[in-house]
């Protein structure tokens, strides 16, 4: 999230020594400017959050469609900043009240806007994002790091993967008793599995039909457990090679339909949803290395 704002500032110091210059004359005006731009270049960088946020289109999503969709991105942010009520009001009095009305230094501007637009960005970011789903993503952030460094797997898709299985934790699969099995990554017992097991009642697409079947997954002690187990299952499967190739250069859509592909699970849309999973964990895991 560091590197946002950094995009945010470094965008709009260039002008400022024009403004800083113009300052003599009208202080408060300047102040005001620099406020509008600042909100315009914020804005510029939600609707690049935005746009990231959706899967590519197809055919239709290439450079040429890029570059005019960032162009109209400008003309929007630039319409939209100033207005009364927005963000440039607060970064006004901000500027005004920690740098005093007369300096407009680049480096005093830099100080001053980063309180406020570093407070804005994590809220933006999460915005609309249920509590239980934030709360998924950091209890197993710590667990998804530490499997990350043997695989190369970027921690927010295993995290992803973890949260679509289980339901974001509402529908872990549990014992007959209701023990915890701490499998969130719904990996089933195969012959050769020495551990635990739980017997569930599961939903599988068999010739195009929802079949619900009886089938055996594994039990663990506890998450660190599940997250070891998953990253072990694809980092020594020939099955998963390609799979864990694509995670390794960051393609959360190539790692999705490469699960599918592989045969992770039988639902056709497997790898739509976890391509938007993975969207959504990102969001989130950015707010946490703010």
């Amino acid at each position: 999230m560091s590197s946002s704002f950094q995009s945010i500032a470094g965008q709009g110091l260039g002008s400022l020594d024009a403004l800083k210059a113009a300052a003599s004359r009208d202080p408060k005006a300047q102040i005001r400017e620099t406020a509008k731009q600042f909100e315009s270049l914020f804005m510029q960088e939600v609707m690049k959050s935005m746009r990231a946020s959706t899967l590519a289109s197809g055919m239709l999503d290439n450079n040429a469609t890029q570059l005019g969709s960032e162009m109209l991105d400008t003309q929007f942010a630039g319409k939209m900043s100033g207005l009364p009520g927005g963000l440039s009001e607060a970064i006004q009095k901000q500027l005004a009240r920690q740098m005093g009305i007369q300096d407009l230094s680049p480096e005093k501007v830099r100080q001053a806007s980063r309180t406020t637009l570093a407070q804005a960005l994590p809220a933006l970011a999460t915005k609309g994002i249920p509590n239980h789903v934030q709360s998924f993503i950091q209890q197993h952030d710590a667990a998804a790091k530490s499997a990350s460094a043997s695989t190369g797997i970027p921690a927010s898709f295993m995290v992803a993967q973890a949260a679509h299985e289980s339901g974001w934790g509402k529908r872990e699969i549990t014992g007959a008793d209701g023990t915890k099995s701490h499998n969130i990554f719904g990996i089933k017992a195969t012959p050769g599995w020495k551990g635990k097991t739980v017997d569930v009642r599961t939903t599988e697409v068999i010739n195009g039909q929802a079949v619900k079947v009886t089938a055996k997954f594994r039990a663990y002690g506890s998450y660190d457990e599940a997250f070891k187990d998953y990253a072990k299952l694809l980092g020594s499967n020939d099955r998963y090679a390609k799979v864990v190739a694509q995670a390794q250069n960051g393609n959360a859509a190539g790692f999705a339909r490469g699960l599918q592909q592989a045969g992770y699970a039988t639902d056709p849309a497997y790898a739509e949803k976890i391509a938007r999973t993975i969207q959504t964990t990102q969001r989130v895991q950015s707010t946490l290395m703010a």
